[in-house]
């Protein structure tokens, strides 16, 4: 991910204890395509990082905020381009980008779009499959949110934060 994905996410590092880019222990980041079984492609992706972290006792939760994540940018931000969606003349779709990074403290879970709409969680009434989806990634972590791209970047970045245990000493 290097600088570029660091200043990306540089927003939601306000109001948290400093964290001195050096102690980053990891970051990693990869293109989605603009297709639903682009989620599948996160979740390994996510797995696989998340293992060689040595932070699997995280897996089951990461996994599922990160389909979340992903879902929603393909679904809201990349509405229109996916299979079975009515073909545009425009170029070809732009990508959707999920970034993790993690120091002692936190992992972040971060999912670039190009829609500069911020999401709104849904109210879905008991008996729809869909409209929870921020609100499981509410539940399962230690804050989310999002924030616009700023410069020759467009749309935006939603993210969520799991702190770590401490390890014990």
């Amino acid at each position: 991910m290097g600088s570029e994905g660091t200043a990306l996410l540089e927003p939601l590092w306000r109001g948290l204890p400093a964290i001195d880019p050096s102690a980053v222990s990891g970051a990693v980041s990869c293109s989605l395509p603009a297709r639903y079984d682009a989620v599948k492609g996160a979740r390994q992706f996510t797995g696989a990082t998340l293992r060689q972290w040595d932070l699997s006792e995280l897996l089951d939760e990461v996994a599922l905020v990160v389909s979340e994540l992903v879902t929603n940018a393909l679904r809201h931000a990349v509405a229109g381009v996916l299979p079975g969606s009515p073909p545009g003349d425009g170029p070809e779709p732009p990508l959707v980008r999920l970034h993790l990074m993690y120091s002692a403290s936190r992992l972040v879970c971060a999912v670039r779009d190009p829609s500069e709409a911020g999401p709104v969680a849904g109210e879905a009434g008991s008996c729809e499959e869909s409209g929870r989806g921020l609100y499981l990634v509410e539940s399962f972590t230690d804050g989310w949110g999002w924030h616009p791209l700023a410069g020759t970047l467009s749309g935006k970045i939603v993210w969520a934060l799991f702190r770590l245990p401490r390890p014990a000493d």
